[in-house]
């Protein structure tokens, strides 16, 4: 079957459009992923740092920023994946600091969790059982890092929510371009000075 060309051309065309919408998708949710990854990479190797200061115990130091650097990967997609299926939406039409740290406790609580496996699986690793590992688990020392987390989820989700209400190209326009500040005219004020002195007199 002979197609016309017009419409071999349209569909060339059509699909071009179509590669190259994917293409940016796929660059913008990467450049969302390694913002997200980069932040919380910080603050988690900076919770382990703090945690093996205050309590003298440098064994597994490798091993914690390990579980750090994975813990950031991990929670940075599940957070894009959340954000992708509208967890934490109820409180959407709510003031943004109600959102921010409804959001930053949900995945505060799912930090938490990946913190209990984490745990364990250092248990395993030195030698104990699975059931013995859990036991084992200091479960203040969790809450605690928990708590710190929560914190710093709660400006990560401050700036996507605000990002979210004024739109990705409008947030970015205000806090990575440069703006140019407005210049007061002295002339203008030295004129004006003058018109209230005279008036005085």
């Amino acid at each position: 079957m002979n197609y016309p060309r017009q419409y071999l051309d349209q569909t060339v065309a059509t699909g071009s459009r179509e590669k190259e919408g994917l293409r940016q998708r796929v660059i913008h949710e990467f450049i969302q992923f390694l913002g997200i990854f980069l932040y919380l990479g910080f603050f988690f190797c900076a919770v382990t740092t703090y945690r093996m200061l205050l309590l003298n115990d440098f064994r597994d130091s490798y091993i914690n920023y390990a579980f750090s650097v994975i813990n950031a990967l991990v929670v940075a997609k599940v957070i894009l994946i959340g954000e992708y299926t509208h967890l934490g939406k109820r409180l959407e039409d709510k003031p943004l600091l109600a959102s921010s740290i409804y959001k930053a406790f949900l995945f505060g609580l799912l930090t938490f969790a990946f913190h209990l496996v984490e745990e364990a699986i250092k248990g395993v690793l030195h030698g104990e059982g699975a059931a013995s590992a859990f036991l084992d688990i200091h479960i203040t020392d969790l809450l605690a890092r928990t708590i710190v987390v929560f914190c710093t989820f709660i400006p990560l989700f401050g700036f996507r929510e605000v990002r979210r209400v004024l739109g990705e190209s409008r947030f970015n326009a205000l806090f990575f371009v440069a703006r140019a500040t407005e210049k007061i005219d002295p002339v203008g004020m030295g004129a004006g000075c003058g018109t209230r002195s005279s008036r005085g007199q």
